[in-house]
């Protein structure tokens, strides 16, 4: 009995292996590297957002981009292990640069959002999308994981989540 439960153990290891094997090959995502991408993005769009709507947010009178930088200073931790997980993706597949690629990422994820808030008034999008930097301010660590490592069609990672 043991030495069948041993077998048995040592089948599923292997298979485990060869699946960890099979996911570096083809280059998709963990769920850890595509919660660190979805982080990052997060992050990013945050700080769009700030910067558009320093003075105007909800109310009016608070600085939003002050507000993401203390909320980014109070999870840096956080944020500290998503790009550690992300680079580490690159250079496991064999970018050259990954600091450089994580900089680009971070780049068109804060495009994105800054068309949005090209295509609208000022007051419009910091009407819309301001609560956002508030809602996260009252996240804890735990919920912006959570946050982070729910996907969306809407947003999608940029590889494949292994299987």
């Amino acid at each position: 009995m043991l030495r069948k439960t041993a077998l048995n153990l040592t089948m599923i290891i292997m298979l485990t292996c060869l699946g960890a094997v099979a996911a570096l090959a083809e280059g998709c995502y963990t769920k850890s590297e595509a919660e660190a991408e979805q982080g990052i993005r997060i992050h990013s769009e945050l700080m769009v957002i700030g910067l558009n709507c320093q003075h105007m947010g909800p109310s009016g009178a608070e600085n939003l981009y002050l507000k993401y930088r203390q909320w980014t200073k109070k999870h840096e931790v956080i944020f500290s292990k998503y790009e550690d997980t992300l680079m580490f993706y690159f250079s496991r597949n064999g970018i050259k640069n990954p600091e450089g690629h994580l900089n680009t990422l971070r780049t068109n994820f804060a495009n994105k959002i800054s068309l949005e808030a090209a295509k609208m008034r000022p007051d419009i999008f910091c009407n819309h999308y301001g609560a956002r930097i508030k809602r996260a301010d009252g996240l804890s660590d735990t919920q912006i994981k959570d946050w982070a490592s729910t996907f969306y069609a809407s947003h999608p990672v940029s590889n494949p989540i292994c299987h």
